[in-house]
């Protein structure tokens, strides 16, 4: 009786502050280009409040609300974001990660397509850091489970 009643609250009080968190791991992600913190940093934080999701409830919740499928699609996709915006910069003519070529698509100066280039690096490290961390938590859980 006792200990359902503290899974109750602990379930309720996490449900209240993941979105909180993963908010402000889309802040750290955000603005990372021009503070501290990052890619990684806000993956981590990503990455956290879905496994606060499954200590608080159990695995089949953090499976339901993220298959495998799901996790490998956000593995590669942000691989392919950070590699994409590389190649995008020498098709452009400039060299691997050279952002400021990206004023050649973006109507903005050279200054300004720098800072959209990061943008898009530390969105893509941060939605695989993400990806990676719920991965290997599962992986580490129940080992001999299909995820």
């Amino acid at each position: 009786m006792i200990s359902r009643f503290y899974d109750v609250i602990i379930q309720t009080v996490c449900r209240l502050l993941i979105p909180f968190i993963q908010v402000f791991g889309l802040y750290v992600i955000a603005h990372g280009h021009s503070s501290p913190g990052g890619g990684f940093q806000g993956g981590v934080i990503l990455g956290a409040s879905f496994i606060l999701l499954c200590l608080s409830h159990d695995l089949q919740e953090l499976r339901k609300r993220m298959p495998l499928k799901m996790i490998l699609l956000f593995c590669s996709l942000g691989v392919m974001i950070y590699a994409g915006l590389g190649f995008l910069c020498l098709l452009l003519g400039g060299d691997y990660l050279d952002y400021g070529k990206l004023h050649l698509l973006f109507p903005v100066n050279e200054i300004q397509s720098r800072s959209i280039g990061i943008f898009g690096i530390e969105v893509g490290v941060g939605i695989t850091v993400m990806a990676v961390m719920v991965s290997i938590f599962l992986n580490l859980a129940a080992p001999e489970a299909e995820n």
